[in-house]
């Protein structure tokens, strides 16, 4: 009742999960930065990404590997499972005994597979959204996720969902290669709430380029986004009327805003810069609407 994509660009690999199974974000990823990326589902063997990921070390291939794991399987038929080796190697596995429609498509650093899918569509419009889509690796690995969904998706419905990228000392303070580790465990549309969780987690998380320049808010966004501060009770109301730009009350709240949220992996100036460039793009009202025109606005800048 899965469908996945495990990709690798760069130093970063990881996978792309959703499913009409409760938390299967604890059930399907297992990736390490230096030895791959493992999506296990269908009747899911949790052995083989533990399993996997050291034969993986141990310098096997992906393809290696699945047939490594499968021999000592006596229920490997039953079972679906996507490889992406640190080596760039590809290599999917569906089972004979898997339940229509299953499948797995591979390309260039990645493979896409599911099971009891409503069609076939769902893994190759998975397959070409990732390899067409723009942005780093989670932003494609989401959209392929996304494209499997409206291709069809999985015939018994939707409930939780996951994202797990890793990249070396890509972890919280570099301690470890956990990246990005985001999931929805029950939802009615769990993609759509894993990317909203992904966009706060971003800027919450992930550190950009430094800008050569940055930008004010001025005009109307500048406004807005004062509004939006009295809103969140950042601003008193006196300090928002005619606001054509932001200055010292304007600035003390956001830098308010900015702290209350998580937000110092960016400075001040990057934040206003940030709002300044996404509000115009950005969805929702109040805090949602901040955040999202954050993430929009700090897109330009390269993910370190």
């Amino acid at each position: 009742m899965t469908f996945s994509i495990v990709a690798k660009a760069d130093d970063a690999i990881g996978i792309a999960v959703q499913s009409k199974f409760v938390s299967v974000g604890s059930v399907v990823p297992f990736a390490d930065a230096e030895a791959g990326a493992i999506a296990t589902q269908s009747f899911a063997n949790v052995a083989y990404g533990a399993d996997g990921l050291e034969h993986l070390r141990d310098g096997l291939t992906a393809e290696e590997t699945i047939e490594r794991l499968t021999e000592a399987d006596d229920e490997a038929e039953r079972r679906q499972v996507g490889v992406v080796g640190a080596d760039g190697s590809v290599a999917g596995f569906t089972g004979d005994d898997c339940f229509d429609t299953a499948l797995d498509v591979q390309g260039e650093n990645y493979t896409a597979q599911g099971n009891i899918l409503e069609n076939e569509e769902t893994i190759h419009a998975m397959a070409e959204t990732f390899e067409e889509a723009d942005g780093g690796l989670p932003e494609r690995l989401l959209a392929a996720l996304q494209a499997g969904d409206e291709a069809g998706g999985d015939s018994r419905g939707k409930q939780a969902a996951a994202l797990y990228v890793v990249k070396p000392e890509g972890g919280y303070d570099g301690g470890n290669d956990r990246w990005i580790d985001v999931r929805v465990d029950d939802h009615e549309t769990p993609i759509q709430e894993l990317e909203r969780v992904f966009k706060l987690y971003d800027v919450t998380l992930l550190a950009r380029e430094e800008p050569e320049e940055v930008t004010e808010l001025t005009g109307e966004t500048a406004q807005a986004v004062a509004d939006t501060l009295v809103d969140l009770g950042h601003l008193d109301t006196e300090d928002a009327e005619t606001v054509a730009a932001f200055a010292e009350p304007q600035r003390d709240a956001l830098e308010a805003f900015r702290g209350m949220n998580n937000f110092e992996n960016h400075s001040l100036p990057v934040v206003e810069d940030a709002l300044a460039r996404g509000w115009d793009d950005a969805d929702g009202e109040g805090e949602k609407r901040m955040v999202d025109a954050i993430w929009h606005g700090l897109q330009r800048l390269e993910r370190e």
